[in-house]
């Protein structure tokens, strides 16, 4: 899958369940900080990660993941 497929898949979900407009969230843009997620919403957006790539994220590690471009990052790694 092509970087920047993950890139708009994560961006589609991260609007989806933060509910933010997909135009708002750039690479660098901080889930926590910039996109306003809370704890719980972090989980979800781990679930629907998973869900949406059809992998599973060991949950400590994806906790760390604090951008989008990590988020990016870290998928494109599961996909191998």
């Amino acid at each position: 899958m092509e970087h920047a497929e993950i890139e708009a898949r994560v961006k589609k979900v991260t609007a989806q369940v933060l509910g933010v407009e997909e135009s708002e969230i750039k690479p660098e843009s901080r889930f926590v900080e910039d996109l306003g997620a809370e704890s719980v919403q972090s989980l979800e957006l781990v679930a629907a990660f998973e869900d949406e790539f059809d992998i599973e994220m060991e949950e400590d590690a994806a906790l760390q993941v604090k951008t989008v471009g990590d988020a990016v990052t870290f998928i494109a790694r599961h996909l191998k």
